[in-house]
């Protein structure tokens, strides 16, 4: 009989051992990917004559959002017939050199995450953004695995902390700043019932402007689990998920909403990265 309790209690302890480190190699993925590869051959690409190009770049290392990515594909094609838009979708890093990116009006990291690019690729995106292109990020893009101090800075002006766990999704009101470029209002309503993973940012964006904010005092923020017990806080009663910036003579765009499939079938959604990107488009 004690034998058998020692089995039992050695066969939970092991249990435990390996579920604590599952999760720990899970929360160390989420934070700071694990690249297996930089691909840097230059893909071969057709740029139609007399339709702007935009690069959808859906590379992740890190936690994989499959539904929304899936999900966002058809919608980008559909967006491009409506707009007249060329859209080359990738996981390839090697796309990111000089040559090619100048060649594309836009680049939408697409839940992009983790370490996607190389060192020189980081650079070539950096120089082609302040020298005139568009970077537009979405949902996984803004969390805190890129490592990448000008991608921090330009894109996002703020550092991510983290999402809300319990419940995990959760409806809300979304609203939009009034008084902002008319081309990334467009069509939008002054509000509208979002469900999403809300992102919490240690601190408000800086030298940004707010596209679209939610009420944080609706939502449960909680993003404590386990051993990390420091995540219980908001971003307070003014909570902001989209914004925009010039970024040297270019501009970048990000919004926090997307983690599911579901957002690529509203309108209002669909309609804010259309928006985006006509705006990536205003020179």
């Amino acid at each position: 009989m004690k034998k058998a309790i020692k089995i039992i209690l050695w066969s939970l302890l092991a249990l435990i051992l390996v579920l604590g480190g599952a999760m720990g190699f899970f929360i160390y993925k989420i934070s700071y990917g694990f690249p297996v590869s930089y691909e840097t051959d230059a893909p071969k690409i057709d740029f139609p004559e007399g339709r702007p190009a935009i690069l959808l770049f859906s590379k992740t290392t890190g936690f994989r959002h499959s539904e929304s990515i899936d999900a966002s594909k058809p919608v980008f094609q559909e967006l491009a017939k409506r707009n007249n838009w060329f859209v080359y979708e990738t996981e390839d890093g090697g796309v990111f050199n000089p040559d090619q990116l100048r060649r594309f009006h836009a680049v939408v990291f697409n839940n992009s995450t983790g370490r996607v690019l190389n060192d020189e690729q980081e650079n070539a995106l950096a120089a082609y953004v302040e020298e005139g292109g568009s970077l537009i990020g979405i949902h996984g893009a803004g969390d805190n695995s890129h490592h990448w101090a000008w991608y921090e800075e330009n894109l996002l002006g703020t550092r991510f902390s983290h999402h809300s766990l319990d419940p995990h999704l959760q409806k809300t009101q979304v609203f939009i700043e009034p008084g902002r470029d008319s081309v990334l209002t467009r069509g939008l309503p002054a509000s509208w019932v979002h469900e999403d993973e809300w992102y919490v940012f240690l601190t408000q964006p800086k030298g940004v402007h707010i596209l679209s904010y939610i009420d944080g005092t609706r939502i449960i923020p909680n993003g404590n689990m386990l051993w990390i017990k420091n995540k219980n806080f908001g971003m307070g009663k003014y909570h902001p998920i989209a914004w925009y910036r010039t970024a040297g003579k270019g501009k970048t765009f990000y919004t926090s909403m997307g983690h599911t499939a579901e957002a690529w079938a509203e309108p209002e959604f669909t309609g804010m990265v259309e928006n985006a990107v006509n705006w990536t488009l205003k020179r």
